[in-house]
């Protein structure tokens, strides 16, 4: 070691610092980004928007509204009603239509002792026809609904001579209707104690005449 020469030492040591400072280089600085700028061109651009919206408002102003004129209401009210056409007159309670200058006279009999069944089987045979030509079918009818339905067409006879002042033999039957009644329960007495039941049947007559044309 003391051989060596003391000049070695020394440049080491002086030459190392410089060494190091030389092989780190420093690092470039990076340009700052101009923050300043963007927002001024943003305000700039929201106060031309601002002043090009405030100037059309400020030079034509919205026109107001008007109120839209009511259409008169009553008037229309008034047309509709004077449009409406008469009432019709109400249908008679068996739905047959009638106009208000036909007459038609009415006989009822309630209660009569016979099914309506059978009343139906001879008044079919004189729906549609005169009185002079009821009462001849009527008399040669063998059945006992006959004698119930030719007392009920000479009611019907009377009451258009005595309420309308009509001739007997200047009508003819309109319509004939027998509808079922009550019917009465009756019983027999039957084998090993038992009992059957009856019923007796009974109808309500109806009959309606009116002029000839």
């Amino acid at each position: 070691m003391a051989d060596e020469p003391k000049g070695t030492e020394e440049e080491e040591v002086e030459v190392t610092p410089e060494a190091t400072a030389e092989e780190k280089p420093k690092p470039a600085r990076k340009p700052r980004a101009k923050k300043a700028a963007e927002p001024k061109a943003e305000e700039a651009v929201e106060a031309e928007t601002t002043e090009a919206e405030e100037a059309p408002a400020e030079e034509k102003p919205k026109p107001a509204r008007k109120p839209r004129a009511k259409k008169p209401a009553e008037p229309e009210a008034e047309e509709a009603v004077e449009e409406k056409p008469a009432a019709k007159p109400a249908p008679s309670r068996r739905g047959r239509k009638e106009s208000p200058e036909r007459v038609v006279v009415r006989a009822h009999a309630k209660y009569v002792r016979t099914s309506a069944r059978k009343a139906r089987l001879v008044c079919d045979h004189i729906r549609g026809k005169d009185v002079a030509d009821a009462r001849a079918i009527l008399t040669h009818t063998n059945r006992a609904a006959a004698e119930a339905w030719s007392k009920l067409l000479e009611s019907a006879v009377a009451n258009a001579a005595e309420n309308h002042s009509l001739d007997g033999d200047d009508l003819r039957i309109v319509f004939v209707a027998a509808d079922e009644g009550p019917t009465l329960k009756r019983f027999r007495p039957r084998a090993m104690g038992r009992a059957t039941k009856i019923r007796k049947r009974t109808s309500h007559l109806s009959i309606g005449l009116e002029p000839k044309e």
